[in-house]
């Protein structure tokens, strides 16, 4: 990425100039996440998953404390389309399905990263600044937590030094035969991003679950997600 050049535009001793810097900064870099892929590390494991014909399935909650709730009911939606696409048939009630399809979400509380905003070629990413909160997630999987929608405000220092927020977000899918509760398929997908809105981050999560789906048992493998204005 190259380096940005918005504060030559302000004055470096100018208190106004730096919040003008600063409000430019984020609206560049939210431009460019915008037209940027959706990068997700998945993690995909079976054990006689049957093939799609004749098998039909619902969608449940792994944490009980989100059954029933119209959030994750909209995500769970994505996971069925997602899976009535590779052939399975959904249906209403889990008693009358063969699979029982897992499904969790969630993202962590975000940690701090500075960036040297000096003019020139020496401009660079810094190191990590520590955990802000550390990751809101227990036993099972993530959790959403306590979670700020939007961008971490930056800070500009007179040594020309910003920083930013970037969470890690994900989603668990597992799949399991109802008749004997054996389990079939379990999948994981991760991703890094500026965001923690899960409206954004699930939707991506899902899609990238579930290209090349079932995938190669015990691999894991990086999936870049086209922007929303680029999908086919």
């Amino acid at each position: 990425m190259a380096p940005w050049r918005v504060m030559m535009f302000a004055n470096p001793q100018s208190h106004l100039g730096r919040i003008k810097a600063a409000a430019a900064a984020v609206l560049m870099l939210a431009v460019t996440a915008c037209a940027s892929p959706f990068n997700a590390n998945v993690s995909r494991f079976q054990s006689q998953l049957p093939a799609p014909s004749g098998q039909t399935f619902a969608v449940v909650a792994d944490d009980p404390s989100m059954a029933g709730g119209i959030e994750f009911g909209q995500y769970a939606r994505l996971v069925e389309a997602k899976l009535a696409q590779q052939g399975y048939t959904p249906v209403a009630e889990p008693a009358n399905a063969t699979l029982l399809v897992r499904f969790d979400y969630g993202v962590d509380k975000g940690r701090e990263r500075v960036r040297s905003t000096s003019f020139g070629a020496g401009s660079y990413w810094g190191p990590w600044r520590g955990y802000r909160g550390g990751f809101g997630y227990g036993p099972g999987f993530y959790r959403p937590g306590l979670w700020n929608y939007g961008w971490y405000d930056p800070w500009f220092d007179q040594g020309g030094v910003e920083s930013y927020t970037v969470f890690t977000s994900g989603i668990e899918v597992k799949i399991d035969r109802r008749a004997d509760g054996q389990r079939l398929f379990e999948g994981k997908a991760e991703a890094v991003s500026t965001s923690n809105r899960l409206p954004y981050v699930v939707p991506n999560l899902v899609e990238a679950m579930f290209t090349n789906f079932p995938g190669n048992s015990g691999e894991t493998v990086r999936i870049s997600v086209a922007p929303e204005n680029k999908r086919g």
